[in-house]
């Protein structure tokens, strides 16, 4: 009975947050570039049972922060039999030994955090070596550090001009999609912006400007669960949301950079109880919010 209860409840909550991605989409305004903002469901920790139902309903774009998570589910038989299209975003800290296994993983579409010239180099290598020079240029972000807090990786704001200017120029397997930032947890809207944000929006206008990039092909990951409305309507193409579609993440006993995913999960929450409250507080304070000119 969980299968059919579960189906139901992700379901629901699928196309309730891409309602709500398209109306802060729609809300936007017009100096944002119109690019259409792609959801990630992020589903670490989560079963590949959930991850086919999400799929079911249309789902495409999963986001996994461990290596060998995301290597068990990219190979698992139900998923390679019941997900033909998915596409697999790396949204986790990766380390340097842990490339050639990540570059392995079926239907990889994008690796959100590079931060380092050193690791994009190596990355650009294994790339090239293991899928061949004729083969389509990997798609990553750089991760930018914009809180500052020693807790989140990324590299610091000041270096992400010359680290996409080198990943552009000199990792010819790899295609810069754009930046990513995690940024400080819990910020409260009322106080304004997000300034995390503006601080990710303000360094991709320093990369177009200075490598002559049209603003509309530089994309920004950024917006989780909490905060993805409002971080779309200020110029987000690329949000991570995980709870809200499949419920709260449950770590077993286990190490925590090798999750071993439960069976049989709680139900994920409705999504209009879990939705409610945090929507209708983010629209009165998004109503007051304008996007930063920089």
């Amino acid at each position: 009975m969980w299968k059919v209860a579960m189906s139901g409840e992700i379901g629901k909550a699928v196309q309730s947050v891409l309602e709500r991605v398209n109306q802060a989409a729609a809300r936007r305004p017009k100096a944002v570039p119109a690019v259409p903002p792609r959801l990630v469901a992020v589903s670490k920790t989560k079963p590949p049972e959930l991850i086919v139902e999400a799929y079911r309903q249309g789902q495409r774009n999963f986001g996994e922060n461990y290596v060998n998570e995301l290597v068990d589910k990219a190979s698992d038989p139900l998923i390679l039999e019941s997900c033909p299209e998915i596409k697999w975003h790396f949204i986790g800290h990766l380390q340097k030994n842990n490339v050639n296994k990540l570059l392995g993983v079926p239907n990889l579409f994008l690796v959100e955090t590079i931060d380092s010239a050193k690791l994009a180099d190596r990355v650009s290598s294994s790339w090239q070596r293991l899928r061949g020079s004729s083969s389509q240029r990997l798609k990553i972000m750089v991760q930018v550090n914009t809180s500052g807090e020693q807790s989140k990786h990324g590299l610091p704001p000041e270096e992400t001009v010359d680290t996409v200017k080198h990943i552009m120029s000199q990792c010819t397997a790899l295609h810069f999609l754009g930046l990513m930032t995690i940024g400080r947890y819990g910020h409260d809207l009322a106080l304004g912006s997000n300034p995390d944000f503006q601080m990710l929006l303000s360094r991709r206008q320093e990369v177009c400007d200075s490598l002559k990039i049209p603003l509309e092909e530089v994309e920004l990951s950024m917006g989780m669960s909490n905060d993805f409305e409002h971080a779309i309507e200020i110029g987000a193409t690329n949000v991570r949301v995980g709870s809200i579609i499949f419920g709260n993440r449950e770590y077993p006993n286990s190490a925590a950079n090798t999750p071993n995913p439960s069976p049989l999960p709680s139900p994920a929450p409705s999504p209009e109880k879990t939705s409610k409250t945090v929507s209708e507080e983010a629209a009165k304070k998004m109503k007051h919010l304008t996007v930063s000119e920089h």
